[in-house]
């Protein structure tokens, strides 16, 4: 894909799978994001096997597919570090920040209201690498 398609393609999915490494090995977990400003979004349980493993290591792969035949297969995988932004767990503080994010998010899965529940927190992954495919430009 394009750098263009790239973006529109994670500005129109909705889950990624976020692969993580644990004490015992990998770990993969679907979320819901949101591609913005260059970086990919994650608000995750700040009490949650995920959360732990990214504290202690905050390598990510995260993968974010879609298709259903094999000729219609398309996706991306962004690799790098996560990094959290804002209060752990969010209680709502002002982050200028997470502005964007948090209402790109709200308006994605909960209709435009911003809640913050003091059980999740922000992380950012700005990748440092990028793959992607697109089974459909296949001959």
């Amino acid at each position: 894909m394009t750098p263009d398609e790239v973006d529109a393609f994670l500005a129109g999915q909705r889950t990624c799978r976020v692969a993580t490494t644990g004490p015992d090995g990998p770990h993969v977990t679907p979320l819901w994001f949101v591609w913005h400003g260059g970086a990919l979004w994650l608000t995750s349980l700040a009490r949650s096997q995920r959360w732990a493993d990214l504290l202690r290591d905050p390598r990510v792969a995260v993968v974010v597919d879609a298709g259903d035949a094999y000729g219609e297969l398309r996706g991306v995988e962004l690799r790098g570090r996560v990094e959290v932004v804002g209060e752990v767990p969010r209680t709502g503080e002002p982050v200028p920040e997470l502005d964007g994010p948090e209402q790109a998010f709200a308006d994605r899965y909960t209709g435009g209201a911003v809640g913050h529940d003091g059980r999740h927190a922000w992380l950012r992954l700005v990748p440092q690498k990028i793959t992607s495919w697109d089974f459909r430009k296949i001959g």
